[in-house]
């Protein structure tokens, strides 16, 4: 199943789709208040509407205009978790673990925004990645449990001031927190849509003007997904709706007029434009 959500009235409007197509929440009988995908997620209710989707009337939507999915919880990231990401920064990798940060939430745009270039940077990045998105509260999960918290994954766009972060590796949550500087969705795909196989085959690519400049599969991170969330949940409660961003297999330097993507296959595709 998947999940989006589209700005609507001064709120939002939630959209859920199997393989028919998509249905708004708002003609199902007992979902016609869900504004946030959180709330669904923090009420255990996605087994109830992938049970009533068959039923359900479909629309046409243009996904390319979703809203961000993010609507609560945090936004985590791991650092050149990619094996050939380090060489961008000319850094070694981390041994004892990713590289790691927590990003405000009002860095986010929503899908085809416009990514606004900061004064305080003179080389600004952007990294398509995967998303990990919690879908119970949990703490301290184990790496072989990981399924069980993580309600789906997403497409990331993740951009970060470059020339900071080469200054003093100490700010990235300082450079990567500017507005605009991060995009999640255009949705959520559920993690029953994928076994462990077909997630390790997903690639992920970042492309710039229609050129690709990096892309490698999800199974070329050196800490996998079930490392990474049992690296974040330990020893701190994770919300419903919290996403994990989990690395990036290269990064494209953007300047004014830049198209950039984020394409992860089968996920979702992160479309902005620079200026």
């Amino acid at each position: 199943m998947r999940l989006a959500r589209f700005k609507k009235d001064g709120g939002y409007r939630i959209f859920a789709a199997d393989s028919a197509g998509w249905v708004a929440l708002s003609d199902i009988e007992g979902f016609e208040d869900v504004r946030g995908i959180t709330e669904l997620l923090a009420g255990a209710r996605i087994p109830e509407l992938a049970a009533r989707l068959a039923d359900a009337a479909r629309v046409e939507v243009g996904i390319e205009d979703a809203a961000t999915i993010v609507d609560g919880g945090d936004i985590w990231g791991a650092g050149l978790n990619y094996r050939g990401h380090a060489g961008d920064l000319e850094t070694q990798q981390p041994a004892s673990g990713p590289g790691s940060y927590l990003r405000p939430g009002n860095c986010l745009i929503d899908n085809g925004g416009w990514i606004e270039l900061p004064t305080q940077s003179k080389r600004v990045t952007a990294e398509a990645e995967l998303g990990l998105v919690i879908g119970k509260e949990c703490k301290n999960v184990r790496r072989e449990n990981w399924r069980d918290v993580v309600a789906g994954v997403t497409a990331v766009l993740d951009m970060t001031a470059e020339d900071v972060i080469r200054e003093n590796p100490r700010y990235i949550p300082w450079a990567k927190g500017f507005d605009t500087f991060a995009s999640v969705g255009p949705q959520l795909v559920t993690l029953d849509e994928f076994d462990d196989e077909q997630l390790a085959s997903l690639r992920v690519s970042t492309v710039r003007n229609d050129e690709v400049v990096a892309s490698a599969q999800v199974s070329d991170m050196k800490y996998d997904l079930g490392y990474l969330v049992e690296y974040f949940t330990a020893g701190r409660t994770f919300a419903p709706g919290t996403v994990i961003c989990t690395g990036t297999p290269g990064a494209a330097v953007i300047t004014a007029g830049d198209s950039i993507t984020s394409v992860v296959e089968g996920v979702g595709v992160l479309a902005h434009t620079v200026k």
